[in-house]
């Protein structure tokens, strides 16, 4: 049997909704042992002078909890 716990994180990324997932992600599994999904639970950009300057994304990381 596995327990899994639920965080969630905020991404950004100056290059697109992709790299700000991979960014989180990556950052997230340096912290966190075990992630084994992620709910992509909003996507917005920032805009500056008429045009995107950042992309950002609001998940939640599943991870199992270590025995």
């Amino acid at each position: 049997m596995s327990v899994a716990r639920v965080t969630e994180i905020t991404s950004s990324s100056n290059k697109s909704f992709q790299d700000a997932i991979e960014q989180g992600i990556a950052r997230a599994a340096k912290t966190l042992k075990n992630v084994e999904g992620a709910w992509i639970q909003d996507q917005k950009v920032v805009v500056e002078n008429g045009k995107i300057s950042a992309y950002r994304v609001n998940m939640k990381v599943t991870f199992i909890l270590a025995e």
